[in-house]
């Protein structure tokens, strides 16, 4: 299976960085990549998801886990799960205050060893994303 993740520190308590995560209008102001993101992001929730590099194309996922303020997963792919890509976001509280956040998508599904292959390495654009929530939550 592939997967791709990155971690940072946020100097936020997770509570105050999950309004930011649940916020879907807000996400076009701070998460790279994204040009839009509709729908409601509470347990169950779906959401239609417009990149930068198609802003006239939606993604459909779904909200598949909801554990606040400690994590939260976003789900799509193909129909009967040949090909799926989650997505979790996870906060961990530090004694000190701060929040270890990490995100880390996995692919997976019958297709996932030929579709998988034509993904890109995505590290870069998920270290982007944690360094938009850090900046935004920080500021």
């Amino acid at each position: 299976m592939k997967s791709f993740s990155a971690t940072t520190t946020i100097a936020r308590p997770p509570d105050a960085i999950w309004s930011v995560l649940t916020d879907a209008a807000g996400y076009a102001e701070w998460a790279v990549g994204i040009h839009r993101l509709e729908g409601q992001i509470t347990e169950g929730g779906t959401l239609k998801l417009f990149t930068a590099s198609q802003p006239k194309q939606s993604m459909t996922l779904k909200v598949s886990g909801f554990d606040a303020p400690k994590s939260l997963t976003f789900s799509g792919g193909l129909p009967f799960g040949l090909f799926r890509g989650d997505r979790t976001f996870t906060l961990a509280s530090q004694s000190n205050g701060k929040t270890q956040f990490t995100v880390c998508e996995v692919f997976s599904g019958p297709l996932e060893p030929w579709l998988g292959r034509m993904i890109p390495d995505l590290t870069s654009s998920f270290e982007a994303f944690a360094a938009g929530l850090k900046e935004r939550c920080e500021r």
